[in-house]
């Protein structure tokens, strides 16, 4: 498929790419104190047990209840599969704790001693109303097979659905500050509910949205949540933004970008999303709410939306004046060694862009173990650098140093042909 994707390619096949490159660890003015909520922040009545009516602990990483999850067919490794909910600090917009969800599996067999290493999963793409949040439909299958991979490799692995994302309020969507607050959170409820089962060896892993939110994780660890012996960042099809960094690249609009809009990704002294869109764009933020990437790019389609621009009635220009820059991090400490996989057919976030973020952490003094593949594409990538990952999280494991690849990195070309024969493997 083209790298010039439409926006009703983008969201059938939910993927991310990039946004304008901007600057700020918390960008753009939030109104302390209150959460949106309701039909608007894509707030459905899915169960009651996303529903938290008690006062919250003011403290992050709360586990506040868990139920069994329905059997799902690819998770053969799981011995037992949980859906949680705890509190997580809502940094967007500075209303205190909040309640998320994610999924916690343990893997079928004895721990060893110290217990299992725990794998903490933050996923791409899905959507931006509750109804899309991965504990409440089931996992996907490309994150099922993974996420299975990793269990059978003697990992428990716990997944954040990411704040609003099941539980009440919007999803900021891509807002890595939030999204990696709701990884470490999930990780403190894994180990509480588990002591002595599950050990406080961490790795963090994430895919496209997901890697934004691993890479985030990592360099908020330190600060955030210290307690946590966060090892290593494992980041695949990556769309995280250096504009400080030493390779400058065009920004680049991007359709999925919608979904930050209606969830977040505007400044709060500017305009509301409502009143910056098309009438088609209006359709489209109503089915956003209320549906998940599939569903949205069914309408996309029907309603011939090709870009980003024709669900707006703004300018690129005027947008670029009231957005956060959702994706941008400093340049800094990662908090822990980086692999990062790219595929080379990656038409999503092309490997030039791969190599711009590798090339800011490395020029920040990280350790970054660059993996590429020929052939694989956007979510090939994630299955095909699975050994790899399993090395680099088994060498941290046993405090053994990881390769950096700082020292001979070299420009990848355009994004070459897809292997048809890879699993999982589109661009």
């Amino acid at each position: 498929m083209s790298p010039h994707r439409s926006l009703a390619a983008l969201f059938a096949a939910p993927v991310l790419m990039l946004a304008a490159a901007c600057s700020a660890l918390h960008p753009g003015p939030a109104a302390a104190g209150q959460l949106p909520t309701g039909a608007a922040a894509g707030d459905m009545d899915i169960s009651p047990f996303y529903r938290w009516k008690a006062p919250l602990p003011d403290k992050p990483g709360v586990l506040l209840r868990k139920e069994p999850m329905p059997d799902q067919q690819e998770m053969t490794a799981a011995a037992e599969a949980l859906r949680i909910l705890h509190t997580s600090t809502d940094v967007r917009w500075r209303s205190g704790q909040v309640p998320v969800s994610g999924i916690l599996y343990l893997p079928k067999g004895d721990p060893p001693a110290g217990g299992w290493p725990l794998l903490a999963w933050a996923h791409g793409t899905l959507g931006i109303a509750d109804v899309c949040a991965p504990s409440w439909t089931g996992v996907r299958a490309r994150d099922a097979v993974y996420m299975n991979k990793w269990l059978a490799a003697g990992f428990a692995v716990v997944a954040t659905d990411y704040q609003g994302l099941g539980g009440p309020g919007p999803h900021p969507y891509l807002y890595w500050q939030a999204e990696g607050r709701s990884v470490l959170d999930s990780v403190r409820a894994a180990l509480a509910d588990r002591p002595g089962l599950i050990s406080n060896q961490v790795l963090i892993a994430g895919q496209s949205q997901g890697s934004g939110a691993a890479l985030g994780a990592g360099k908020l660890a330190r600060e955030y949540a210290p307690e946590l012996k966060v090892l290593g960042v494992i980041a695949t099809g990556v769309n995280t933004t250096f504009p400080d960094g030493p390779i400058s690249l065009p920004p680049r609009n991007s359709s999925n970008m919608f979904l930050s809009y209606a969830s977040g990704g505007l400044r709060d002294d500017g305009p509301r999303i409502e009143d910056i869109v098309s009438p088609e764009g209006s359709q489209l933020l109503h089915r956003a709410r209320e549906a998940c990437t599939r569903e949205i790019g069914v309408l996309a389609r029907q309603l011939k939306v090709a870009d980003l621009a024709d669900a707006l009635s703004i300018s690129m220009d005027q947008l670029a004046a009231i957005r956060i820059p959702v994706t941008d991090m400093p340049m800094g400490p990662a908090g822990a060694p980086v692999m990062v996989g790219t595929g080379l057919s990656d038409a999503t976030t092309t490997p030039i862009r791969q190599y711009a973020a590798v090339a800011a952490m490395c020029a920040a003094g990280n350790t970054v173990s660059w993996k590429r593949y020929e052939g694989l594409g956007h979510d090939g990538a994630m299955h095909g650098s699975f050994d790899d990952s399993v090395a680099f999280a088994r060498s941290l494991l046993s405090r053994m140093a990881v390769a950096s690849d700082c020292a001979n990195l070299s420009q990848p070309g355009p994004p070459g042909a897809l292997n048809p024969k890879a699993p999982f493997n589109d661009d």
